[in-house]
This record gives structure tokens, C-alpha cells and sequence, in this order.
């Protein structure tokens, strides 16, 4: 492996394969909307997304934050579109039942998504693992306070106590395993989070914030709930991998 400047190549892929599934019926068209960046998903699989850049719409599929999507022409942070795509009922999306609109897609739903931007948008690009900061989920030294997932058909999600995003109550979870709870933590902690916790499966866990601070900022909240169930987050260097736009282009109309 060669290091040249601090930069880790362990990727060169271009362009995405085909998924198994694809948007059985999609539209893409320049934003109506006054909404900047709203993404939602929907009972059945259904994506809706409003005033999106293509910048964005990497991020969310491809499960990364701003700054691990670089290159490309300007435009792709300035201009806005609207998208609305449907799986087909044969997919496993399409029997998706999302808690509440703003969980992020499924993992099906992404590789659908990514393609569809490879064919509207005639994106290319290739993947870099970069050193760079990141934080590390890890067991703490707290007991385990995680349940074997009840249901394993539920949809997998973490968040607030209430059902939405992670707020000032705490922490909670449902047949959600330690990947994706690390991925869920990223937009939160402002750089990656990657799973080291050895922990296989998927479980149920809930954790109620007790700090006696009025407005909690969401980090403590995450911090003293991982505490809580027995985890924790350290800081360390590690690789952060980085999607590299080699060319992209408006799409056309519907």
C-alpha cells in the first residue's frame, strides 16, 4: 500500500454497478420548490427530494457527509432540482414502512438512487480512502444494554426518544446493528464514525437523558447515551473514504 501525502488509495472503481433493483418510475427537474436540501422517504419505498443539489444527492447516496464528495464542475453545488422516484413492487424497499419521513434511505434505496444519478446526470466518479480525522465507536466501560432486536423485519432506525431525530432526550434504537448506528452518529459528530465495536446483529436499545441542563446540544446527549448503554466514541485518525467526481453533466428533461 502507498502512501503518497497523507492520501491512502485503496479504490479506483468508476462509475457504479447496476444495481439489482432500479427506480421502476422517476423525475428529475430543475426545483419548483422554495425548500433547500429536504430529503424524505416514504411507506413503499418512495423518495421525494426537494431543492436538492447534486452535491447532496451523493451525499445521501452514498452515506457520506459534505466534505467526502469533491471535484465536479460548480454547478453541482449551486443548482437545486426536485426528484421524486418509486421502487418496484418486487424490490424489498417497496415494503419499506420508514418510522417518520426523515430516516434516511435504506441501503437498497441508495444503490438506486446512486444509479439513477450515474443515468440522469451521467455521473462518474471514482473512491479514495483518505486519512484523515474520524471517531470510532467502540464498547465502553459500562455493561452492554443492548437487546436482541425483537422484530428482525422492522425498519432499521436510531434516533430520539420520540421517534424523530436524536434531540435533548436521548437515544434510541430498533433492529438497528452497530454499522448503521455509527453511520447515524456521522451528521451529528461532523466527521466519520466507524465501527469497531466487534458487536455482530442487530438489537433494540433506549436510553433515556438525564442531565439537568435545560437545552442539551445533541452531542452530549449522544455521548452520555452511548455512556449509557455501554459504548463510547473515540477520536482518532483513521481512513475516510472520499467520493471523487471525474465528470457529471445537467440532466436532461423528463
Amino acid at each position: 500500500m502507498m502512501r503518497l501525502a497523507g492520501l491512502v488509495l485503496l479504490s479506483t472503481a468508476v462509475v457504479s454497478a447496476q444495481p439489482a433493483a432500479e427506480f421502476e418510475v422517476a423525475t428529475v427537474k430543475p426545483a419548483v420548490t422554495r425548500e433547500i436540501n429536504g430529503f424524505y422517504t416514504y411507506p413503499g419505498g418512495r423518495i421525494v427530494a426537494h431543492g436538492c443539489t447534486l452535491h447532496y444527492l451523493m451525499e445521501v447516496a452514498f452515506g457520506v457527509q459534505v466534505f467526502q464528495v469533491t471535484g465536479g464542475p460548480g454547478w453541482i453545488e449551486d443548482d437545486r432540482f426536485d426528484v421524486e422516484a418509486k421502487p418496484p413492487a418486487s424490490s424489498k424497499s417497496a415494503k419499506s414502512m420508514p418510522p417518520y419521513p426523515k430516516v434516511p434511505p435504506n441501503e437498497e434505496q441508495r444503490q438506486m438512487l446512486e444509479w439513477l444519478l450515474v443515468q440522469r446526470f451521467g455521473l462518474k466518479f471514482h473512491r479514495e480512502d483518505r486519512e484523515g480525522q474520524a471517531y470510532f465507536l467502540i464498547k465502553g466501560k459500562n455493561a452492554l444494554k443492548l437487546t436482541d432486536s425483537k422484530d428482525k423485519n422492522a425498519y432499521p432506525w436510531a434516533g430520539g426518544l420520540q421517534g424523530g431525530g436524536i434531540t435533548g432526550d436521548g437515544l434510541a434504537g430498533t433492529n438497528e446493528s452497530m454499522a448503521d448506528l455509527a453511520k447515524r452518529l456521522r451528521p451529528y459528530m461532523g466527521r466519520p464514525v466507524l465501527d469497531r465495536t466487534g458487536i455482530e446483529g442487530a438489537y433494540d436499545f433506549r436510553y433515556e437523558y438525564r442531565g439537568g441542563d435545560e437545552q442539551p446540544d445533541a452531542i452530549t446527549v449522544i455521548l452520555a447515551s452511548l455512556q449509557g448503554i455501554g459504548l463510547k466514541l473515540e477520536p482518532g485518525k483513521g481512513p475516510v473514504e472520499t467520493i471523487v467526481i471525474d465528470r457529471a453533466s445537467k440532466p436532461s428533461a423528463n
